[in-house]
């Protein structure tokens, strides 16, 4: 099985995207299965992850409806707040849906990434930890050391890193995010997704040769079991093509991976992360 384990749906008047406005015009529309299922047939994935994109429950549950309809979503990764005390209520309601694979936390949008160092999000955490929930970790670079203290804290999480933690690959820097990369790949219940990467450099003039470096210290830190491809579309778009995506991690990976390798990074891992 090939898996997309990263990609969204929207449909705009539904209203909770805040940060998709007319200034992006090319995701200010209703992006939604018909408009995906032709580059999933052209690069042969028979299913996706679809990750949510706004931060209510609502959204949740809308993605899961549509989960109902279309056979090529393999498994939904809602939306869920650790801060609030009802996180719990809200779980075992997705959890009966058949295709809810797990949630996302969005420290990237706290102002303050200590706020995951909060008795009461360490407690809640440990909680999935001890259930095996996957979880999806959204973190920005700058914010990987205090998730590296969450995780000393609940080192038992079945957790997977979105995006690289958003490197600055549009400046070419390395670090901090590498050191604080390498002590999170060193938890082996962490994967990464080698998602997101085209938006985190010059959207209308990177170059292949910028990514090379980052993937290929992803790959010598998690190794070819504990990494997923994900396209990240349609926010890609702003950016590339599905089908610049794909060269971009194609032209990355090292030339002695084969088809044992290329199978887990399309879909094997994803599968057994996710327990699809």
């Amino acid at each position: 099985m090939r898996i997309d384990a990263h990609q969204h749906y929207w449909r705009i008047d539904r209203g909770d995207y805040g940060w998709i406005t007319p200034e992006l015009p090319v995701l200010y529309r209703d992006l939604l299965p018909e408009q995906l299922k032709p580059h999933l047939d052209k690069h042969r994935i028979d299913g996706t992850i679809v990750v949510q994109a706004a931060p209510t429950l609502a959204e949740t549950e809308y993605i899961l409806s549509l989960a109902d309809k279309e056979e090529s979503i393999v498994g939904v990764v809602g939306w869920l707040d650790l801060h609030d005390p009802a996180h719990r209520d809200h779980f075992e309601r997705f959890s009966g849906h058949r295709k809810f694979v797990g949630f996302r936390t969005m420290i990237q949008e706290m102002p303050d990434a200590e706020r995951i160092l909060e008795p009461g999000y360490v407690e809640a955490l440990r909680g999935y930890a001890d259930a095996g929930v996957p979880v999806d970790l959204l973190v920005l670079s700058h914010q990987l050391e205090p998730l590296a203290r969450l995780l000393d804290q609940v080192p038992n999480l079945r957790g997977v890193i979105d995006h690289l933690a958003k490197p600055p690959i549009a400046e070419g820097r390395m670090e901090p995010w590498l050191t604080s990369m390498t002590e999170i790949a060193k938890h082996e219940g962490i994967y990464c997704k080698l998602s997101g990467m085209v938006t985190e450099a010059d959207h209308g003039n990177w170059r292949h040769e910028q990514f090379v470096e980052y993937i290929r210290h992803m790959i010598a830190l998690f190794g070819p079991k504990r990494l997923m491809f994900g396209s990240d579309w349609p926010v890609c778009l702003l950016a590339a093509s599905y089908d610049q995506v794909i060269e971009v991690l194609e032209r990355s990976l090292p030339p002695d991976w084969g088809e044992t390798e290329r199978a887990g990074l399309y879909g094997l891992n994803a599968k057994e992360f996710y327990k699809l």
